[in-house]
């Protein structure tokens, strides 16, 4: 008997708790999150690159930034030379904020048009679990580079 009880509180506790939760979110309209979400969104920077001239360790410049953990200022390094393969850009890249706070990932650009893709996979310090896909357009008159695309922050367990 004292077991069905139990059984019976619990059930009607769990019971309350989800008509809680649904009454919450009726009146608020917001869902409530129960368990750590990691900051995702979308990415918008603009980079202009004054001194690049497409070789080996040449790097941009982030202009601005809607994500703080890469302000404007930050600059990003370009490992392999333009025109590898021909007329393109595909290389490692690596973002450096400062040292201890950097990401790695590699962007590939078709020189034809000015239009690629870049993917960041991941950081160290504050740019840890940094996730980027990113598709890049340069302007061809301004030589800006616009980088529009989505991140995530899922810093590794340690």
């Amino acid at each position: 008997m004292r077991l069905k009880n139990t059984t019976r509180m619990l059930v009607c506790g769990l019971a309350a708790a989800a008509g809680f939760i649904a009454v919450i979110h009726s009146l608020s309209g917001v869902t409530p999150v129960l368990a750590y979400s990691p900051p995702r969104g979308q990415l918008h920077i603009t980079k202009l690159c004054p001194t690049y001239t497409g070789a080996a360790g040449d790097h941009c410049t982030v202009a601005t930034s809607n994500i703080t953990e890469l302000p404007s200022g930050t600059t990003v390094y370009y490992d392999q030379a333009f025109g590898i393969p021909a007329g393109n850009l595909d290389s490692n890249i690596m973002i450096y904020v400062s040292s201890g706070n950097w990401a790695v990932g590699r962007c590939t650009v078709e020189g034809a048009t000015g239009h690629g893709l870049c993917t960041v996979t991941d950081g160290v310090g504050p740019l840890a679990g940094f996730r980027a896909h990113i598709n890049v357009v340069i302007d061809a008159t301004t030589q800006i580079t616009y980088w529009d695309g989505t991140y995530s922050f899922d810093p590794p367990e340690r």
